[in-house]
């Protein structure tokens, strides 16, 4: 069995962000040059997400509208998290839209869904953060 792993870099210029990687994923798996196997994907940083939807502004838009009602940036004196940080609301909207997505490989393609993409959630921004790629596989 192969395998392979590389690190891929984000810095959203905004506090929150949905940031369709499906391209850069398919790039790893064509460097990995695996051909059935599986493609695990998953956010390395506590205030980020890995998810996979439908590629479509207004679903973006309605995802970031429901999560902030269901966890609201301010006031941030709500969270007792945020003594000295201002991110409590950006980790329970990370515990939400999941931390990895794992998606079947067949014949060198991605194994999806109709209209299925994955995407990077961003919910704490304007800093450096990383997601891994990790295929194992023939």
């Amino acid at each position: 069995m192969k395998n392979y792993r590389k690190e891929l870099w984000f810095n959203v210029p905004t506090r929150r962000a949905f940031v369709n990687i499906t391209p850069q994923v398919e790039e790893c798996l064509r460097e990995s040059g695996i051909r059935e196997g599986l493609v695990l994907v998953n956010a390395m940083h506590i205030t980020a997400s890995v998810f996979i939807n439908d590629d479509e502004s207004g679903l973006h838009h309605d995802y970031d509208v429901w999560l902030e009602k269901l966890a609201p940036h301010e006031p941030v004196s709500q969270y007792r998290h945020n003594v000295g940080e201002d991110n409590a609301d950006a980790h329970m909207k990370r515990q939400i839209m999941g931390r990895e997505v794992v998606v079947a490989v067949t014949d060198g393609e991605l194994d999806f869904g109709t209209w299925e993409q994955i995407f990077y959630g961003e919910f704490d921004g304007r800093r450096k953060k990383r997601a891994l790629v990790k295929i194992i596989g023939e």
